[in-house]
């Protein structure tokens, strides 16, 4: 089970947002900023905690979480290769490192990152948001 003070963080981070604090999304929520950190996750990866924490939630239901939370704005979605989501706490616009060899997402620094110029949205639309991610390898052992 989570700690008492991760429960309150995480029914005070829904409760900022507007959101009914639920058992399995304060399940879910304390998980995710109980312990103050911003954190990655995909929805496989918070349901293997979320099982390992004692508490019962099913994967259907952490999938429909994280995108009430998404929507509610205290997720963003950062998409990988097209087909693979993982979840940011953090949902000030920054670069993230996609790690191939670990299939992990980490933060990249925002201050080492230069955009200095976008193309021009197509007639009828706009930019919305510009995602980077910087996909790392990991370079063989000097032998």
């Amino acid at each position: 089970m989570t700690s008492s003070r991760a429960t309150d963080l995480g029914s005070e981070w829904l409760s900022q947002a507007g959101l009914r604090p639920t058992r399995q999304r304060v399940a879910l929520a304390a998980l995710l900023v109980g312990d103050g950190q911003h954190r990655h996750v995909t929805a496989e990866s918070l349901f293997a905690a979320v099982q390992d924490s004692g508490d019962s939630v099913s994967l259907a239901t952490v999938y429909n979480t994280l995108r009430a939370f998404c929507d509610a704005g205290l997720l963003q979605e950062v998409t990988v290769d097209g087909s693979k989501s993982y979840f940011d706490t953090n949902t000030h616009d920054h670069p993230h490192f996609y790690w191939e060899d670990e299939n992990r997402l980490s933060d990249a620094p925002a201050d080492q990152l230069e955009i200095s110029r976008l193309p021009n949205a197509p007639e009828g639309a706009e930019i919305a948001s510009v995602d980077v991610v910087i996909r790392l390898r990991r370079t063989p052992a000097d032998t």
